[in-house]
């Protein structure tokens, strides 16, 4: 071939663009969902990428990740607003990760979301994920079906849900990375001097909360992790309430909540499940402005070091969920990295 003639090949190969995988999006109706208190919809949105190689290799079997979204973020939204599926396309051809199928589902409530537990205000999300969601994906899909080939990635309440998984079903989760990651223990301030008490005990509907973020937010812990099918129109029985303008704090609820709600509590019961684990990562920014995070973090990172727990983390130059994103964000460059030593792929 004619030194110029080389050189154009070359050329062209380097300028062609990644590979494109597709998405499918699908509904699920969630048995595990079904019969909640606060009539959520058992229905869930479901959004499947399938990596190039998936339509032209017909015999090949894939590992899975399922990634887990962040407040009010559906199965949508990473590929709707971040990107998603043109960074996956290029991780896989330039070789950061081998091809994977990620799947992304929406585990939302009016509140902003599910914290992933059984809950029945809300549903028993645990099953749905761990459970029923992996045997339907399985059952639809060329996957490798073994917690070895199958790994769980989540950002902020994700990421809190990702380890909460993973710490509870080694037999399902073989690797997991949180991304920044949130709830992992008590910071500078205490929960109870968050929500706006007087504004949840004045709701006489749901629709009240809207506009008062930090309400939400600690509606859907105590939907979580504090719920009561009897106490219409939240459903959850309060740790904190206003008598004649004093805040009275229950101290028995106040435990229930942080024992149920805090991962660094969660490790002695669960720390031999997580020596099971494949791989096991978290990062977070230190530019967070909530300091309850950076502080929480770092004791949760001690607390797994008391118990002998193996584990990896991070703490970057960065602030709340910006370095996620992107091809130099943390997922391409951090995150689909560690997956790709950690899972087997077919063939390896």
């Amino acid at each position: 071939m004619p030194l110029l003639a080389w050189f154009a090949c070359l050329l062209a190969l380097v300028a062609m663009p990644a590979a494109a995988g597709t998405l499918e999006h699908r509904r699920i109706d969630a048995a595990s969902l079904r019969d909640n208190a606060a009539g959520l919809p058992s229905a869930r949105g479901v959004t499947v990428y399938l990596p190039e190689g998936y339509a032209v290799s017909p015999a090949k079997r894939f590992p899975v990740l399922y990634y887990l979204t962040n407040f009010f973020e559906d199965d949508r939204a990473p590929w709707a607003n971040n990107g998603a599926q043109a960074l996956f396309d290029a991780a896989i051809a330039n070789k950061v990760i081998a091809g994977v199928i990620v799947v992304t589902v929406d585990c939302t409530t009016p509140a902003g979301g599910s914290w992933y537990v059984n809950s029945p205000v809300t549903g028993n999300w645990e099953d749905f994920v761990s459970r029923e969601l992996i045997a339907w994906i399985d059952g639809r899909y060329r996957t490798l079906a073994s917690p070895n080939s199958r790994g769980i990635a989540g950002d902020r309440m994700g990421g809190h849900g990702a380890i909460r998984l993973a710490m509870r079903h080694p037999e399902v989760f073989g690797a997991v990375y949180a991304l920044h990651p949130i709830g992992a223990g008590p910071g500078l301030q205490t929960m109870f001097s968050r929500p706006n008490w007087q504004l949840l005990q004045d709701a006489k509907a749901f629709e009240d909360l809207r506009g008062d973020g930090f309400s939400l937010i600690f509606t859907s812990i105590f939907q979580a992790h504090l719920p009561s099918t009897s106490r219409a129109p939240l459903f959850f029985d309060p740790p904190a309430r206003l008598a004649q303008g004093r805040l009275e704090v229950d101290p028995a609820l106040t435990e229930k909540l942080n024992a149920s709600f805090f991962l660094e509590r969660q490790v002695p019961a669960h720390a031999a499940n997580l020596k099971r684990l494949r791989g096991f990562m978290f990062d977070w920014g230190r530019g967070d402005t909530n300091p309850d995070h950076i502080i929480s973090l770092q004791a949760f990172a001690r607390t797994l070091d008391a118990f002998g727990v193996p584990y990896e983390a991070e703490e970057y130059r960065g602030g709340w969920g910006d370095r996620h994103w992107g091809e130099d964000g943390r997922i391409y460059t951090e995150m689909l990295p560690f997956f790709a030593r950690k899972l087997v792929f077919q063939g390896n």
